[in-house]
């Protein structure tokens, strides 16, 4: 295989560590609500940050880690159970809280979860919507699932209608950085040198901009990111191989501060953003999600919906400490009313 790369998008270094957050010592003392977490180091760096722990005090919401090593039903007592853990024996374990302890909200069930971690499942979802169309159309590009040996992706491709360029990414998303890997194949007969199992969806030219919506409960944040750049004919022509792209969409590719042309600036209309999160937070199942769209380069409401992930770098998006302690602080208010 021909890989040339990486691409694009230079990558910069992790924002300064931040002081050690002792919330697994903290005592949950005089808080209103006590939140359990079980997060991996790095979620718990990048989301924990000390700024959002004392704003959360400060409204009454005491953050503790769960001890992994004890049984979750002996500790706490919780109000929440906030998590972002990868494995069946961790799913069982909150499946078994939740029988003992129903009053406990956990946020989000692991069956549900489960599904964005599927890249062909999680899209699956976006094509079965069927939203109002006055403020735009929203879709998914065409894709095709490589299952096990790759040898034959050339035939595949042909009799599902695809054509080069072609978006590659791996099938499984386990929260590893190889599992958002990404690249651009130029050419059909490099993508039988890549590892399956494997999703092959066609490419969009979107000017660049991918929008990154991120959803908490009923909240709404968007934000601009430097995308895969478009692809010509004159592109196509002169260029063959597989081009990898290293932290696509990632906080260091923020667009929102560069001076763009308003038709590619323009973010997506509000109305269609709320019902869309509506609808798949009702067919998802999920308070704590993230869409990744692009807008067809050319076509001002033509969407397309490319990415799903569950509990997204949070620490990187704007007010996050504001609206992630009002989340918590309405979910127990209408808990309580209920």
């Amino acid at each position: 295989m021909k890989l040339n790369g990486p691409i694009s998008n230079s990558r910069v270094d992790d924002e300064k560590e931040e002081e050690e957050i002792q919330a697994s010592e903290t005592s949950p003392g005089m808080a209103s609500i006590v939140v359990g977490y079980a997060l991996t180091s790095k979620k718990k760096k990048s989301f924990l940050k000390p700024k959002f722990i004392r704003l959360a005090r400060n409204k009454g919401i005491e953050f503790v880690s769960v001890d992994l090593k004890r049984p979750l039903s002996e500790q706490g007592p919780f109000d929440i159970i906030l998590h972002k853990l990868e494995g069946k024996d961790w799913s069982q374990v909150i499946e078994d809280y939740q029988r003992v302890h129903p009053e406990v909200t956990v946020i989000d069930p692991p069956d549900a979860i489960q599904r964005l971690r599927n890249r062909q499942s999680m899209l699956e979802v976006v094509a079965d919507l069927n939203l109002p169309e006055a403020y735009g159309n929203v879709c998914i590009p065409r894709q095709l699932v490589i299952s096990k040996d790759p040898s034959s992706v050339v035939d595949e491709v042909a009799k599902a209608g695809l054509s080069v360029p072609l978006v590659v990414k791996p099938l499984v998303v386990d929260g590893s950085a190889q599992s958002h890997a990404l690249y651009l194949a130029y050419d059909q007969f490099s993508l039988s040198e890549l590892e399956a199992p494997m999703v092959l969806q066609e490419f969009i030219n979107h000017s660049g901009i991918l929008f990154k919506v991120f959803i908490v409960g009923e909240s709404i944040k968007v934000v601009r990111r430097f995308s895969l750049p478009d692809v010509t004919k004159s592109n196509l022509s002169e260029t063959s191989g597989v081009f990898c792209f290293p932290r696509v969409s990632c906080a260091a590719a923020s667009a929102d501060d560069v001076v763009l042309d308003p038709s590619v600036a323009e973010l997506p209309p509000r109305p269609l953003l709320e019902v869309l999160a509506r609808e798949l937070h009702h067919r998802l199942g999920l308070r704590l999600f993230n869409v990744d769209m692009i807008r067809q380069n050319g076509a001002k409401d033509l969407y397309y919906v490319i990415d799903i992930n569950y509990f997204p770098g949070y620490g990187k998006m704007p007010e996050y400490e504001h609206i992630f302690t009002d989340f918590l602080l309405n979910l127990m208010q209408s808990k309580c009313k209920q």
